[in-house]
C-alpha cells in the first residue's frame, strides 16, 4: 500500500512541531530550573502552588505578629523589672525607716524614696517605639499622670490608661496578649501612691507610721512578682509559635520547591534526547520534501 506523499510531509511536520515544544519547555526548565512556566502546562501542580503560597504569606504574616508580640512582652518585663528593682529597694528602706533613730536618718530616707517615686513614674510611663507599654490600647497617653505639690514633688499619682489589651493572632487558632493585663496597669498607679504614702510616713519621723505604711509596699510587691511570672510565661508561648511558624514555612517552601521546581539532572537528559529527535525529524522532513520535488519534476 502506498501512502501518499503529502500525509507523510504533515505526519512529519506535526512531529517536527510536538518536538519543537517540547525542546522550548526543557530549555526553560534547564535556563529557569522551574518545571512550570505558564498553567496549562500542570493546571493541578499550579493549583497546589497557589494554595501554598497563600498558606505561605499567611505563615509570614503569623511570624511577623509573634515578632512584634514578642517586642511588647519583652519591654514589658523590661519596665516590670525596672519597677520591681525600685519596690526592693523600697522594702529596704521601709525596714530601715521603721529602726531610726534620729531626724536626719528619716530625712534621708525620705528623700531616696522621694528619688524612687519619680523614677517608678518614668518606668510605668515607659514607652515601645512610640507607644505607652502599660496604658493598655490606649497607646497614646501617658498611663501616669502626676499631681505635683508648689515644692515639685509628686503627692499622688492616677491611672490614665484603659483596661483593654491587645490581642496579636500568632497561628490559626491562637491569639495573644503580649502586653500586661489591667490589674497590672492600675496597680502601677497604687504602687507609687504606695510608695508616696511611705515617703510621707517617713517624713513624719514616727516609726510607727512608717511600719503602718509597709503592707501596702508588700501588697504591690506581690502583684509585680504575679506579673513577671505572666510575661515569662507570655514570652515562652510566644517563642513556641515562633519556631513552629519557623518549621511550618520550612515545610512549605519544602513542597512548593516539590512541585515547581525542574529535576535539572532530568530536564537535560530529555532536553538532549528531544534536541536529538528533533534534528532526525528535520532530516527527514528534508529528505520527504526533497522526494516530493523530484516526484513533481517527473
Amino acid at each position: 500500500m502506498r501512502i501518499a506523499t503529502n500525509t507523510v510531509s504533515e505526519s512529519v511536520l506535526a512531529q517536527i512541531q510536538k518536538l519543537s515544544s517540547q525542546q522550548a519547555k526543557l530549555q526553560s526548565q534547564v535556563s529557569t530550573g522551574q518545571k512550570i512556566s505558564l498553567p496549562e502546562d500542570d493546571p493541578s501542580a499550579v493549583g497546589r502552588i497557589l494554595t501554598l503560597d497563600s498558606e505561605a504569606r499567611q505563615v509570614q504574616q503569623f511570624k511577623v505578629n509573634a515578632n512584634r508580640a514578642l517586642d511588647v512582652s519583652q519591654a514589658t518585663y523590661a519596665g516590670l523589672q525596672d519597677i520591681k528593682k525600685i519596690s526592693d529597694r523600697a522594702g529596704e528602706i521601709a525596714t530601715l525607716g521603721a529602726g531610726a533613730s534620729s531626724p536626719d536618718a528619716y530625712r534621708a530616707y525620705a528623700t531616696e524614696l522621694n528619688q524612687l517615686v519619680e523614677q517608678a513614674l518614668q518606668s510605668g510611663n515607659a514607652k515601645l517605639r512610640n507607644d505607652y507599654i502599660f496604658a493598655g490600647t490606649a497607646l497614646s497617653t501617658a498611663p501616669l499622670v502626676a499631681t505635683r505639690n508648689v515644692a515639685g514633688d509628686i503627692t499622688s499619682v492616677a491611672y490614665a490608661g484603659n483596661a483593654a489589651q491587645t490581642n496579636v493572632q500568632i497561628s490559626e487558632l491562637s491569639k495573644i496578649s503580649p502586653g500586661s493585663d489591667s490589674s497590672t496597669n492600675t496597680g502601677m498607679g497604687a504602687f507609687l501612691n504606695n510608695l508616696i504614702a511611705l515617703r510621707d510616713a517617713l517624713n513624719t519621723g514616727v516609726s510607727a507610721n512608717v511600719s503602718a505604711a509597709r503592707p501596702n509596699l508588700d501588697n504591690s510587691e506581690n502583684l509585680l512578682v504575679n506579673a513577671l511570672s505572666e510575661q515569662g510565661a507570655v514570652q515562652l508561648r510566644i517563642e513556641v509559635a515562633q519556631s513552629q511558624q519557623a518549621t511550618r514555612s520550612t515545610n512549605i517552601e519544602k513542597l512548593i520547591s516539590n512541585e515547581a521546581d525542574a529535576d535539572m539532572a532530568t530536564s537535560v537528559v530529555k532536553l538532549s534526547q528531544t534536541s536529538t529527535a528533533y534534528e532526525a525529524a528535520l532530516s527527514s522532513a528534508t529528505k520527504i520534501l526533497q522526494m516530493s520535488l523530484l516526484d513533481y519534476l517527473k
